[in-house]
């Protein structure tokens, strides 16, 4: 059999590497609107890599077509979430991210003040920055740098205030700026009879990490749009739980109960078996095998006597994800006996007449011939005292 596998330094910064672009890969498709359109283009690429795999020809020629043609369709289609797609891998290789670990600075503020409007029925969108850029998704908006406060928050939502409609984006214990535009969604399934509000902070959660907090002017009540997903809160610490959670994510488990170390190995897993495929699994590698004699075409009035030798000895020559799993049953040396009947006792081997997958070659053979005993079959079988 090959050799076991042998994962060296560079290995291992090679498989960290797939590792975190997975991950991010894994979390942007979490997060994207077109996630179940990229889950089967995901799909189509495994049946693309499994007709490569086992030679279908016709099928990974197809896919082939397919690809080159779906290429420009895609760039088209998905241009908003390829771009926010970069600019993840760009805030995670920036050295100027925020600090993960360090809470939110006026946390207690913010949740103080969205309390009381709340319970005044005031309302206001507050917007806490990530790690993506959001100056793309705003519109208008009028520059403030203030240091962040109860009295500057209600001034800003008043309602007889010219900004009170639009949102106030809130980062590092400063409001950075007022009456800013976001992009609405479309998603009626999470908003219902929610409104304008509700959709303009679910819709920049759809395009960046940002934290959206919304306060109903209607019902009274606070929700959360993060990630995609639209949240309602039932308690005043549920919103300082969500703000630590905005600042620390790998920390928190998701909304289905799953911890966030889940995305993250089956990252490092999917990195793995790649490069145990593609680097190692692409190698080429000799195995040996103690492959059984078969005969074949012997004539009816003869039967077999005796083989010898009755296992042969072939070499294998192919990748190594085409021989790790081969077993000496999938490799078979056949002898066509039909000129047996003319006296011919000793059959000449060659590589055609190995049975082997079809991703390996045969390198040779020892022996390179076969001695087959035959007897007449009308002969009766000796049988042991």
């Amino acid at each position: 059999m090959p050799t076991g596998l042998e994962l060296g330094f560079l290995d291992l910064i090679d498989v960290a590497v797939v590792s975190a672009l997975l991950w991010l890969a894994i979390r942007f498709m979490r997060r994207t609107r077109a996630r179940v359109a990229l889950i089967g283009l995901v799909l189509l690429g495994g049946v693309y890599v499994a007709a490569q795999w086992l030679g279908l020809g016709l099928t990974a020629a197809l896919f082939r077509s397919f690809f080159t043609a779906v290429v420009l369709v895609l760039i088209v289609v998905f241009q908003e979430d390829l771009r926010r797609f970069f600019e993840q891998v760009g805030s995670m290789l920036s050295l100027g991210g925020r600090d993960a670990a360090r809470p939110l600075d006026g946390g207690d503020v913010l949740v103080r003040t969205v309390s009381r409007m709340a319970g005044t029925r005031t309302g206001a969108l507050l917007v806490i920055p990530g790690r993506e850029p959001l100056d793309r998704h705003l519109e208008g908006g009028i520059p403030l740098g203030g240091a962040l406060s109860e009295p500057l928050l209600l001034s800003i939502f008043d309602t007889h205030s010219a900004g009170h409609d639009g949102a106030a984006v809130v980062r590092d214990g400063e409001v950075e700026c007022f009456a800013a535009h976001l992009p609405l969604s479309s998603n009626r399934e999470q908003l219902g009879p929610l409104g304008t509000r509700h959709a303009a902070g679910l819709g920049l959660a759809e395009r960046c990490d940002a934290l959206c907090i919304i306060v109903s002017e209607e019902r009274g009540t606070v929700s959360v749009a993060r990630d995609g997903e639209l949240r309602l809160l039932t308690r005043p610490e549920d919103l300082l739980l969500e703000l630590y959670a905005h600042r620390d994510p790998d920390a928190e488990p998701n909304v289905n109960g799953q911890r966030r170390w889940l995305e993250p190995t089956l990252a490092v897993g999917a990195a793995i078996v790649l490069w145990i495929l593609l680097v190692p699994g692409s190698t080429r590698v000799t195995t040996i095998l103690q492959a059984p004699v078969v005969v074949e075409n012997l004539p009816s009035d003869l039967q077999i006597e005796a083989i010898e030798p009755e296992l042969v000895e072939v070499s294998l020559t192919g990748r190594r994800r085409d021989l790790l799993f081969l077993s000496p049953d999938d490799v078979k040396v056949r002898v066509d006996t039909f000129l047996a009947k003319l006296g011919r006792r000793t059959f000449e081997l060659d590589a055609d007449r190995v049975v082997h997958p079809s991703g390996a070659t045969v390198a040779s053979l020892e022996p390179d011939r076969v001695r087959i005993e035959v007897k007449p079959a009308s002969e009766p079988v000796p049988t042991a005292p």
